[in-house]
């Protein structure tokens, strides 16, 4: 008996030296390239100075303090809150309805499913010079508003419209993805439960509520985290499209930390930005993954 215990105790052993070889070079390499940076950028945001012959120095919160008493970084909270919320909603709503409408098992609709994911796989650049030359003032939306007697509108050029256009692109770029999202979910469903609904008498729309979106919660907490994610981090609509303009009104915070760092040189406070802009992420996977653990 004693032989077979530390026999077993041996083999547990081993399969734990194992793991621990399997796992060290990805483990190397989590750490070298998230886990140190992710460090780093912390102690940055309570530093000042740029990377000369004088160096860094530790100023404390000093940075966070600034956060909190400048009126460009609540405009830039406001135009991110704005940008997210404007861009989530249809991000999950029309790709629901565009995959509900191709959960069907008919050979052309092929076609259609990949139509619709070519935007996630555009390029974003090319993509964001696409939407600057459709929306500039002589463009071809201006141009298809002139047909109609609308008066041209500077798109690009009035603080009122601008934002509304990025939301536009975030929205088109989205769809693709949150629709092969929900086709899986969709898919998911035992197709039962629809059968014994038309047999009790319901009609789409109550087997849509009752079956479909119980059965889609956790495909819609995925599509609902990545989406707002994929807007947080947004950068290139608002380079390539507005720069942040006009008068700040399309500034994000990705972008308004790549101008404090790499426009004012101020590595410490873009740091801080870039922290805060990290909390609100990862605040937003722990939901996630909290919701799916009480499920």
């Amino acid at each position: 008996m004693k032989t077979f215990r530390s026999s077993r105790l041996q083999l547990l052993d081993n399969d734990t030296v194992a793991a621990w070889v399997f796992l060290t070079p990805a483990l190397v390499l989590l750490g070298v390239f998230i886990i140190w940076p992710i460090a780093y950028l912390f102690y940055l945001s309570f530093t000042a100075g740029i990377f000369t012959s004088n160096g860094i120095h530790w100023v404390g919160f000093k940075n966070y303090w600034r956060l909190l008493l400048n009126s460009d970084f609540w405009q830039v909270i406001f135009n991110t809150v704005y940008f997210t919320l404007g861009s989530l909603i249809p991000s999950l709503v029309i790709p629901l309805g565009i995959a509900v409408l191709l959960n069907r098992s008919i050979a052309w609709l092929s076609i259609l499913r990949s139509a619709y994911f070519l935007p996630s796989i555009t390029s974003l650049v090319a993509a964001g010079l696409g939407f600057r030359w459709l929306f500039q003032n002589t463009g071809p939306v201006n141009e298809l508003l002139k047909i109609f007697s609308i008066p041209e509108i500077s798109w690009l050029g009035d603080t009122f419209w601008a934002m509304p256009v990025i939301i536009l692109f975030s929205i088109w770029k989205q769809i693709g993805f949150n629709m092969v999202v929900f086709l899986a979910g969709l898919q998911a469903i035992p197709l039962s439960r629809y059968e014994a609904a038309e047999l009790d008498g319901a009609n789409g729309w109550q087997q849509f509520w009752h079956i479909t979106l119980p059965g889609l919660r956790p495909t819609l907490i995925f599509a609902t985290v990545t989406t707002a994610i994929f807007t947080l981090r947004s950068f290139e609509p608002v380079y390539v499209i507005t720069g942040g303009g006009p008068l700040n009104s399309t500034n994000l915070l990705v972008y308004y930390t790549y101008q404090e760092a790499f426009g004012q040189f101020d590595f410490g406070y873009a740091a801080a930005v870039a922290t805060v802009l990290l909390i609100v992420t990862l605040l937003l996977v722990y939901l996630q993954l909290r919701t799916w653990r009480d499920e």
